[in-house]
Parts: C-alpha cells; structure tokens; sequence
C-alpha cells in the first residue's frame, strides 16, 4: 500500500499501489514507475551483476575495516568529486561502486582506494593513497590542475605494493588544486581511476 504524505501526486508518496504503481522517494526527489515482475531474476546476466556488485562492496568493507590504511574522510570526499564532475548524482559510495563494476564487468581490474593522505608543503604538495584489488596497478599517473575538471599535468606515481604517492613540486602558494591517479600497467587496470583528491601548496 502506498503511503501519502498529501493528496497523490501533489507532495510524495511511498510503496506499492495495486501492483500498478510504485513510489519511491530518493534524494529528495519523488518518483514513480511501473510495478515490475521479473521475468528471469535468475539468469546468468543477473547473476553475473550481482556477483560484480558483491565483490566491489566486499573490497569496500575491507578498505573501511583495514587496521593499517582504512578509508577515510577524504577518500569518500574525493569520490564524491569525482561523481560530481561526471555529472552523476550518486553517494561516494555508488560512485566507488559504479567505477569498480565498469571495470570488472568487462574483465578488467577495479580498485578501491582508501587512506589519502595530501600533505601541503612550500609550492608543493605531498600525496599517498592505497589500493584494494585482487590484482594491482604496477604503474600509474597522479594527474592534477587547478580545476577539478580539467587535469592537465601528470607526473609517474612511485608504487610500492598497494601504495601510490608523489611529491607534486613547483605550484603556486594558497591555490587550491586537483589530484586523482589514473592506473596505466597493466592494460586491464586503465580506467580504475580514483577519486579526485585536493589541497593547497603553502608560501
């Protein structure tokens, strides 16, 4: 039964209504659709999807619980970013997933980073973040601007096993600008970029 908080259509209304209708609010928005019976919810498409899903919010929940480099404040910040320079209205939560199921459902690597770290310094800025993936780049591109939407720099990251970090040097003071690594090697890990990080270079 739907649930109205005003006379239908006017204000907003919640669930089901005579297996015809059903509205459901999300993110502040009201909407509805057409009540839907799966015609196969167990085909192998279905199935494949759900397990893509799965393992990227598994490795979600081991970046979170990690002892050593969880994810933090700033990763959620920078995937949030990132969706909003998509253009994409999502959560940094479906912003991390969404990437990661892009990747693996096409067999390439998806990565979930977690633990980034921008430490400003005189006209530069210090950068470290950390991977979680079955398989991990082994080479990658720390890109960065004074726009979140156009990166135009690149510098070669220094990895070691899952981390990825780089002293970006020769900035300008109190400018404020955009980091987001892009993995290059091996080919399958192209695309499994990270949020767009930020900072600003001290005098």
């Amino acid at each position: 039964m739907a649930k109205l908080k005003a006379p239908l259509l006017s204000m907003g209304a919640s669930g089901q209504l005579g297996k015809t209708l059903v509205y459901t609010p999300w993110k502040g928005l009201h909407n509805v659709r057409t009540y839907v019976i799966p015609s196969n919810p167990k085909s192998q498409p279905q199935m494949d999807q759900r397990g893509y899903l799965s393992a990227a919010v598994t490795y979600i929940h081991n970046a979170i619980n990690d002892l050593n480099h969880p994810l933090n404040a700033l990763d959620k910040s920078a995937y949030s970013l990132w969706a909003a320079v998509m253009g994409i209205i999502m959560t940094w939560f479906n912003a991390a997933i969404k990437n990661y199921v892009d990747q693996t459902k096409v067999g390439n690597i998806g990565v979930i980073y977690s633990a980034g770290l921008v430490t400003p310094g005189s006209l530069s800025l210090d950068i470290e973040i950390y991977g979680f993936s079955p398989t991990m780049p082994t080479a990658g591109d720390f890109w960065y601007g004074t726009s979140k939407s156009s990166m135009l720099q690149s510098q070669a990251a220094t990895i070691v096993a899952n981390k990825f970090s780089y002293t970006l040097s020769g900035l300008v003071a109190n400018t404020n600008y955009y980091i987001q690594f892009r993995p290059t090697v091996p080919a399958g890990a192209i695309g499994a970029f990270s949020g767009i990080y930020h900072g600003r270079p001290t005098p």
